[in-house]
């Protein structure tokens, strides 16, 4: 569980299963009601109808939400054939109907297919990405539509089941962060010659933050908390000693084979007691620089 700073709040890491109607911000502010502190924010938006794994950096924590993001995130959800809407998903206005009922499991299947691997794709207007100073979805309520560049993500997976329903094919994504699902969903009733929307979607994992973890708001207390050890298991881990953590401590840039690390970092440091000292990062050279300190502060 999280630790509680000695006359502060908490540190550590809630692993939160969002309900839909919530959004993001709605769920730090009612967490912080529940934590007892005002330092706590979110890692990756879920959109309002959308479910599951929120992860919410809390005291200290709040400084390596950043790191959290560095993982894939497997969603699942369920695509629409032949409706369009505005939003991309089932909240939207219909913006266009087609008649897709005889579009077959081994198309859809083609079309996500063509969609995995290094793509390039165009945010949603309804979406908190800034252009110009101004949220997406802000301009969009507006009813402005702004030019939007195409983005590089990666779909590492894009498994599609049988349909639910005619036309209701479900879906499970694997992906890199930045990757709007509501953006694949239509683009495979694109590539089928007419249009698609996406509901039901439901974040099942970050990294390796799953479901099963995770907890209800109404669940969260400090006790449900990881610690920041455990917040940044995904990274790869170095073990140090008293005299290494004594420099770590004070934010010193160390060399590579002083501290213990290869390859590309980012590296969470752990001291002889099992605590995070810092998350450190390459620098010039064969050395190693503080990214983020916790120890001492």
């Amino acid at each position: 569980m999280g630790r509680r700073r000695s006359g502060g709040g908490p540190d550590g890491l809630a692993v939160v299963d969002k309900e839909a109607g919530w959004t993001s911000h709605d769920v730090v502010a009612r967490s912080r009601g529940l934590l007892g502190t005002r330092k706590v924010g979110h890692s990756g938006t879920l959109d309002p109808d959308a479910t599951g794994v929120l992860l919410l950096g809390v005291g200290k924590v709040t400084r390596l939400l950043r790191f959290l993001g560095l993982t894939s995130k497997t969603y699942t959800g369920v695509i629409v054939l032949g409706t369009a809407t505005s939003t991309l998903d089932a909240s939207g206005e219909v913006t266009g109907t087609w008649e897709m009922g005889d579009v077959t499991l081994e198309q859809v299947r083609v079309a996500a297919a063509d969609l995995t691997g290094d793509i390039l794709q165009v945010p949603p207007m309804v979406s908190a990405i800034q252009v110009g100073g101004k949220r997406l979805h802000e301009l969009a309520r507006e009813g402005i539509e702004v030019e939007r560049e195409a983005r590089p993500v990666t779909v590492h997976r894009f498994e599609v089941g049988e349909p639910v329903a005619p036309g209701c094919f479900p879906i499970e994504v694997e992906c890199s962060s930045g990757t709007y699902i509501r953006s694949l969903a239509a683009d495979v009733g694109a590539a089928l010659g007419g249009g698609a929307h996406l509901r039901d979607l439901r974040r099942t994992a970050i990294g390796s933050f799953t479901l099963a973890e995770a907890v209800g708001l109404d669940e969260l207390s400090p006790e449900r908390l990881l610690t920041p050890a455990e917040a940044m298991r995904d990274l790869a881990r170095v073990d140090v000693d008293e005299a290494i953590a004594a420099d770590v401590a004070h934010g010193k840039v160390l060399p590579t084979d002083r501290l213990g690390v290869d390859g590309p970092g980012p590296w969470a440091v752990i001291g002889p007691d099992g605590v995070l000292l810092a998350v450190y990062e390459p620098h010039r050279g064969a050395t190693a620089k503080p990214a983020v300190v916790l120890a001492g502060s």
